[in-house]
């Protein structure tokens, strides 16, 4: 039997559940891209892990980045709740101020737990080479949470260029990010000047949400536009271009099209936006559905400490594992070979669980606790549950 609509009078009010829903989506995507495709060798002494790919010894397994690589649908819905956050004539800095408390209370306990954390696997016996690469991949995620809160804090900018300029603003950002990839690729410019695109790459995104949010791009042939076109153009760049097939970044690789992000991932992020205009309709009355609704919130309501966290649920089950019962297969071994994708999908449970235990942990310095009437309805792309101006 299906079940019934949430009734009006228990939904919060203004709440949107699409845009919870497509946050809690990209979440997924992030989790499941790091615990897929993130893979760790042990020599035979137990004390050393190296850090590869299966997208690196199976590169026909690049459609599985083209699922999982959700940043830009962050950075869309990100825009997308600030813009409707920002109210001309009223100030930003407190609310900003409000939304960077969040990050503020939950970064300094994950730093803090990896202090004893290094020094007890020193003392297991790990070599400081591996040390050092666990605690980089737990901090590596952290870049995206620096470029959120720099465009978050840049908002009536970007809003004040999107209603002077419109979509061209999106035009003159993908030019941008095109002759930095064109000097850095064809014209010999230094390697460092890709890193340029971190901001005007993933500005698109949160750009086309603040235009989004001013109500633009409402209409199903907005998405389709955006999705058709991205598509094609990321396409044309990885069949006659040369950029990679990944959109994730691959160990060993020559260009990475995530880090910095190149022309292709900005096209791969423009098709994403598309899709999320078209899908926001059908999520919203999936998400009315009371359990379906409630999952999503919940899931909202811990998006900051899952994503902190998650890299961290990995490698304990890694890390404990080996110390535990040595190599394990899908867990310690080369992704060499189509079988160890099934051996590592069952341990994908084991993840969750270990993620589960530190959620338990952790939970508490998500944010401050706050009443209904005090909380900021505003939300934002990570942390909060997001409100739209009008009831759904």
């Amino acid at each position: 039997m299906p079940e019934s609509p949430v009734p009006a009078a228990t939904r919060p009010a203004k709440r949107d559940g699409a845009v919870d829903a497509l946050r809690a989506f990209a979440i997924l995507g992030v989790v499941l891209g790091h615990w897929l495709v993130t893979a760790f060798v042990a020599d035979g002494s137990g004390t050393r892990l190296r850090v590869t790919s299966p997208l690196k010894t199976m590169p026909e397994l690049a459609p599985i980045s083209w699922v999982l690589q959700t940043l830009a649908v962050f950075f869309l819905v990100g825009g997308y709740a600030a813009g409707k956050g920002s109210r001309p004539g009223e100030p930003w800095t407190p609310r900003l101020r409000r939304r960077l408390a969040r990050f503020a209370r939950p970064l300094p306990i994950l730093l803090a737990a990896w202090l004893p954390v290094s020094a007890a696997l020193a003392w297991a016996g790990l070599s400081a080479d591996t040390i050092r690469t666990l605690v980089e991949l737990v901090l590596s995620p952290l870049w995206f949470l620096a470029v959120y809160v720099v465009l978050t804090a840049a908002t009536p900018l970007i809003a004040a260029v999107w209603n002077r300029l419109g979509l061209w603003g999106a035009v003159l950002l993908v030019a941008a990010t095109a002759a930095v990839d064109l000097g850095r690729f064809a014209l010999g410019m230094p390697g460092w000047t890709g890193w340029a695109t971190v901001l005007t790459g993933w500005l698109v995104p949160f750009y086309l949400g603040i235009g989004w949010a001013a109500g633009a791009l409402g209409s199903r042939r907005s998405g389709v536009v955006l999705l058709s076109w991205g598509a094609a153009a990321t396409a044309l760049l990885i069949l006659f271009a040369g950029y990679p097939a990944s959109m994730v970044g691959v160990p060993g690789a020559e260009v990475s099209n995530l880090s910095p992000p190149t022309l292709a991932a900005v096209a791969f992020g423009i098709a994403q936006a598309g899709l999320a205009l078209l899908l926001h309709g059908p999520l919203t009355r999936w998400t009315r559905h009371a359990r379906v609704g409630a999952a999503v919130s919940a899931a909202n309501r811990s998006a900051m400490t899952i994503f902190l966290w998650h890299q961290t649920a990995l490698l304990a089950v890694t890390v404990g594992a080996l110390l535990l019962y040595g190599r394990l297969p899908g867990l310690h071994t080369a992704p060499d070979r189509p079988g160890w994708i099934f051996e590592r999908l069952p341990w994908l449970p084991v993840y969750a669980v270990a993620l589960a235990a530190l959620w338990t942990m952790v939970r508490e310095f998500e944010g401050p606790r706050r009443s209904g009437r005090d909380a900021d309805h505003t939300g934002d792309a990570i942390t909060a549950p997001y409100m739209s101006r009008k009831a759904p």
